[in-house]
């Protein structure tokens, strides 16, 4: 089963990582001052990661493939590692919709 994880960055924002049942971490957040935010953007994931037009799949400069996930007001609420194929990028996000709707929260932040 998958989990979110809330860590403290090293200029002190939060972040959150969803990880997948083996650990991998499969999408990334922005950074927060506040807890109480970091945690709205936890409920964002599951809400958004549940449709698929909220996921923007794109190409970095280097030919990688990686998507992003936006909340419903069009900002980003995370962002995925780069992938070597467009199919690893899709396995991504369905890792993500998968995971998200029944992830566990750790905080690490503390």
């Amino acid at each position: 089963m998958g989990k979110f994880v809330i860590k403290k960055r090293t200029n002190g924002e939060l972040q959150f990582d969803l990880k997948a049942g083996n650990g991998q971490v499969i999408l990334t957040s922005e950074g927060y001052k506040a807890k109480a935010s970091c945690e709205n953007g936890i409920n964002s994931v599951i809400k958004n990661s549940q449709d698929d037009s909220k996921f923007d799949r794109l190409t970095s400069k280097n030919g990688k493939f990686y998507f992003n996930l936006k909340a419903t007001n069009g900002q980003i609420i995370g962002t995925s590692e780069m992938y070597e194929s467009k199919a690893s990028c899709e396995n991504g996000i369905e890792s993500v919709k998968k995971n998200a709707a029944i992830a566990s929260t750790e905080d690490t932040s503390n």
